[in-house]
């Protein structure tokens, strides 16, 4: 990462190289820089995954602020040279907007570094909506949102969607009450009910 960080390859004739799977020999351009310190955050994420938060909030001042700081530094130098409309040049301005945000995992060991559980947990709610577009009527897509969110908070609160699923609608015939239907919702499922 030029003058303010360690190479990121080898070092031939004054030349960075960094190694493809190829074995050829590549001169690297600034993404392959970027993910390579976006790599070790991961690494060492993965190494800080069964540890409690006050030592994952060490570990992370210890070792993920000088590369946070590798990168930013990097930021700071490259993004003055590297066109704003190019595709590096939107994810730099993108990443300099969002560096609040990326930085703010360190400061909190109970953080994650990314929120892929979040998008991951959206995910069925995307591919709904497009098959949203082929429903018949505003009730059918009502219908399918809620049964979605249903599934979704049954997941979220580690209750396996089937069984949850198979009691609601043994149970729900006989439902009268709005206490009743209450009882029903995943937040008040009980495996054992």
């Amino acid at each position: 990462m030029g003058e303010c960080g360690g190479a990121a390859g080898r070092m031939r004739g004054g030349t960075l190289f960094a190694h493809r799977g190829n074995n050829r020999r590549v001169k690297p351009g600034g993404a392959d820089q970027v993910l390579a310190c976006i790599g070790k955050l991961y690494v060492l994420e993965r190494t800080l995954k069964d540890v409690s938060p006050e030592q994952r909030y060490t570990a992370r001042q210890d070792k993920a602020l000088p590369i946070l700081n590798q990168l930013r530094c990097w930021l700071e130098k490259a993004r003055p040279r590297t066109a704003p409309t190019t595709a590096l040049g939107k994810a730099m301005t993108y990443l300099a907007n969002q560096w609040p945000r990326l930085e703010s995992y360190v400061e909190d060991g109970r953080y994650p570094i990314d929120n892929n559980r979040a998008e991951n947990a959206i995910r069925p709610f995307v591919i709904g909506r497009k098959n949203y577009l082929f429903s018949q009527s505003v009730k059918g897509v009502r219908a399918n949102a809620n049964l979605y969110t249903l599934i979704e908070t049954a997941k979220a609160r580690g209750i396996d969607p089937h069984a949850y699923l198979l009691k609601v609608f043994e149970q729900l015939p006989t439902v009268t009450t709005i206490e009743g239907f209450e009882a029903l919702l995943p937040d008040r499922f009980k495996d054992g009910d």
